[in-house]
């Protein structure tokens, strides 16, 4: 990272992660301003419950407050409620409503941290933004692209949740803690005495507490939790279900249904509010369809190209042929079966240890 005093805004969530990334900025150089999204309301005995993890916007704004003052920053908050509910949360209900599973950290990523906070960045005279993702950002000195590679802890690698960046967004972000390994970034802030050096990691989506899917999608999409009919692969009814809000492809438990060999979610027809049920074997085929395809570079892909690709973010990369299908459309041929393709979720593909682009599964 250069030294010069160009203006970045950090996008402080309270975490260890970006608390070390505006650290790292400060000690390079960098003129930093650290700025928490308020993106929802959660109540106020969730945001205090001890075992706390997600991230949290009353929790979230006091620790970034904290860590700004220890490192000698100005820190603001941005009320991004608004756009975040018609963006992410209604964009995951509706997802859940058509039967799909989607991703909704990938959109806060790709309109909110990316699109809305690097506008309101600029609005106060910064050019640049950064984040605490676990990905690096290199310039390839013989092109002149940008390129998104993955963080070097192959663990915490997050290049999944960012297949959508363009040339534009890379050229003006910074992830300062992608070279570093989660073991460095802790020994870092305890080192510099950051306040949340020992706190956990998030692990839920931010705006679900507890982690409860149903419940929260139950007062949203009421439809989705009307009961209906299991069905086995021939369309032959073998149970009852409770909503199809209840499920996702792949799942095992809440089908209620005693077989002599273990059952699994196949597919979901929202529509028809039915869910099918069939053994592990039906969950495994060689090629998909996605829609929304975009690269990295900014271009297009011409003709078919042989990648590693992902259907999930903790899936082991598979080889892949990728075929563009129309405007933005792309058909996935892997070498092997793959299981529980699903769709809603992101399907990325990669070069090595770059991101060539994305799509979603449909």
């Amino acid at each position: 990272m250069p030294g010069k005093k160009r203006k970045v805004v950090v996008a402080m969530s309270g975490g260890v992660d970006s608390s070390v990334a505006a650290a790292l900025l400060v000690k390079a150089g960098y003129d930093v301003t650290g700025v928490t999204m308020k993106l929802v309301d959660l109540p106020p005995e969730f945001c205090r419950s001890e075992g706390l993890r997600s991230c949290c916007g009353r929790l979230a704004v006091e620790d970034a407050n904290r860590v700004a003052v220890a490192l000698g920053i100005p820190h603001f908050v941005a009320d991004m409620r608004v756009p975040f509910e018609q963006k992410v949360v209604t964009d995951f209900c509706e997802e859940y409503g058509r039967g799909r599973t989607p991703n909704p950290c990938i959109r806060c990523n790709r309109f909110i941290k990316f699109g809305l906070l690097l506008k309101k960045a600029r609005a106060i005279g910064a050019d640049l933004i950064a984040t605490g993702h676990y990905t690096r950002i290199e310039r390839d000195t013989r092109t002149g692209l940008y390129l998104l590679k993955k963080g070097k802890d192959a663990a915490k690698d997050q290049s999944y949740f960012l297949y959508f960046l363009t040339q534009k967004e890379l050229a003006r972000a910074l992830m300062p803690v992608g070279g570093f390994t989660k073991a460095e970034v802790r020994r870092m802030a305890k080192k510099i005495r950051l306040p949340v050096a020992e706190k956990p990691e998030s692990q839920e989506i931010c705006f679900v507490p507890d982690d409860d899917y149903p419940g929260f999608l139950k007062g949203r999409i009421p439809g989705a939790f009307r009961p209906g009919a299991i069905v086995d692969l021939n369309g032959h009814i073998i149970g009852e279900h409770r909503g199809t809000g209840n499920f996702t492809i792949g799942q095992r438990r809440g089908l209620g249904i005693a077989a002599p060999q273990p059952l699994y979610v196949i597919a979901i027809d929202a529509v028809s509010n039915i869910v099918v049920a069939g053994p592990d074997e039906a969950l495994r085929g060689k090629s998909l369809l996605a829609s929304g395809m975009t690269l990295v570079s900014g271009g297009k892909l011409e003709g078919p190209i042989k990648a590693r690709v992902k259907i999930r973010h903790k899936h082991a990369e598979e080889k892949a042929i990728i075929t563009p299908l129309g405007k933005s459309g792309a058909r996935i041929d892997f070498e092997s079966a793959q299981r529980a393709m699903t769709p809603g979720q992101a399907v990325v593909f990669y070069h090595r240890n770059t991101v060539l682009g994305g799509a979603t599964i449909e």
